[in-house]
């Protein structure tokens, strides 16, 4: 009888904590985590003290609460100056425009938008559709160009690249290359958005002061202290899965994103909203 209760006992408890493993693993794949950076460079101008940029990066169609209002409270509450799209807004997979477009109906009330594409915008038909209703609502596309920001007579530009599988089916830096000196503007303090953080070291050898990219998703499954497992485009242990990279003048804040593609769940890496604050050095 005994032996027949420790089994009964054995059983209750593998399935609490399977079921303690599933919830945790679902929570963590909705549950938005807000990361805030304060980044000084001595080029921005003093009208840009304080200036707040909200990055979302590999939405993916994903939406969290109904209409994605979880997720547009969480930007409001960053109180953004801009908000930058860096990529993957849709899944290749399960594209759909509505959703994606419905996000982007709100977040412009909240604050201007700037879009670059992501490799999953390459794969689908439908670009020309989504471009139309991104700009039909006012969305800044940032198709391989550049614009200026003005804020009390002074001004910062920001400069976006389309993914480069756009326009070759190999991605070689030199591809990168060219898109950039279509991209970039000749001088003043420079914001880019570019879904690929492997490019590091392209982008800093253009002198950009700050680079916004996605496309990690945080190595997907992350370990104490070794940190993303996979990513696309580097592989396995990623150099470029999370956070701030300093290389020169240049900084690159690497979102983990928000949404899943592929591989549907994260581990150990909640959906990030990335919020930076400009400051005057």
């Amino acid at each position: 009888m005994k032996q027949q209760n420790h089994k009964k006992y054995a059983i209750i408890g593998a399935g609490i904590a399977t079921t303690a493993l599933t919830a945790a693993l679902l929570w963590g794949n909705c549950a938005i985590t807000v990361t805030n950076y304060t980044l000084t460079s001595s080029k921005l101008p003093e009208a840009f003290e304080h200036y707040r940029i909200v990055q979302v990066s590999d939405l993916h169609n994903t939406a969290f609460g109904k209409d994605n209002q979880t997720l547009l409270k969480k930007i409001q509450e960053a109180k953004p100056d801009s908000i930058v799209i860096t990529g993957d807004l849709i899944d290749s997979r399960r594209t759909n425009l509505e959703v994606a477009l419905a996000f982007a109906a709100c977040a412009v009330e909240i604050a201007p938008c700037y879009y670059v594409a992501g490799n999953h915008e390459s794969r689908i038909d439908a670009v020309p559709e989504l471009r139309e209703g991104l700009e039909e609502l006012g969305v800044q596309i940032l198709a391989n160009e550049w614009l200026s920001i003005e804020k009390d007579g002074q001004y910062i530009q920001i400069a976006g690249i389309f993914d480069p599988k756009f326009y070759a089916q190999e991605v070689k830096p030199e591809v990168v290359q060219k898109l950039l000196a279509k991209a970039l503007p000749p001088d003043g303090y420079t914001i880019l958005l570019a879904h690929r953080p492997e490019y590091f070291d392209v982008y800093a050898e253009q002198g950009v002061d700050l680079v916004f990219c996605g496309h990690a998703h945080g190595g997907q499954m992350r370990l104490p202290v070794v940190g993303g497992l996979y990513a696309p485009g580097q592989g396995v242990l990623p150099t470029y899965d999370a956070g701030l990279f300093q290389q020169k003048d240049t900084t690159m804040v690497v979102s983990r994103g928000l949404g899943n593609s592929l591989f549907p769940l994260r581990v150990n890496n909640r959906p990030e909203l990335v919020v930076v604050e400009l400051r005057c050095e």
